[in-house]
């Protein structure tokens, strides 16, 4: 994908900008995440309880955490201009957890462009549909329309 401009944005807008590779949730990312967030809750971090007890038979990644894999799944997609100084977290509009990723599972990301909102000295907003999808499952984990805002390189054409 790597032709993506910021004059050209406004071409692309419904059209799906690509998809990552599969990465693995493993139980040492979620164990990691745990620790590093404090959300210590046993469905994500005591294996042999949430085999015992979970409705899930074995620990779940954190909602978050999945969420968390967005914006590093994205930036493999190369959703960030190649003439853009930067791209920056601006915001997320709406997320929604559909399905679980149990530990061990492999996820990858899809990203659409919804929209762009020019700014003041070239700068754009950019809004992405985001699905990550679980590997064998029908439902994707989530589906998250996030911002980011696009700093034009100097020389961009606007």
């Amino acid at each position: 994908m790597g032709n993506l401009t910021l004059a050209g944005l406004s071409e692309r807008i419904g059209q799906e900008l690509g998809m990552s590779d599969w990465v693995t949730i493993d139980q040492e990312r979620i164990n990691t995440f745990a620790s590093c967030t404090g959300d210590q809750q046993w469905i994500h971090v005591d294996v042999e309880r949430a085999r015992r007890e979970s409705p899930f038979r074995g620990p779940i990644a954190h909602g978050y955490l999945t969420l968390a894999m967005v914006a590093p799944l994205a930036m493999q997609v190369g959703i960030i201009p190649g003439d853009a100084a930067a791209g920056l977290n601006y915001g997320i509009d709406k997320v929604r957890f559909l399905a679980p990723v149990p530990s061990g599972a492999r996820v990858r990301l899809r990203v659409v462009l919804a929209g762009i909102e020019p700014r003041e000295g070239g700068q754009v907003v950019m809004k992405t549909q985001n699905t990550l999808e679980v590997e064998g499952s029908e439902k994707p984990a989530l589906i998250a329309e996030t911002l980011a805002l696009l700093i034009p390189a100097a020389g961009a054409r606007r």
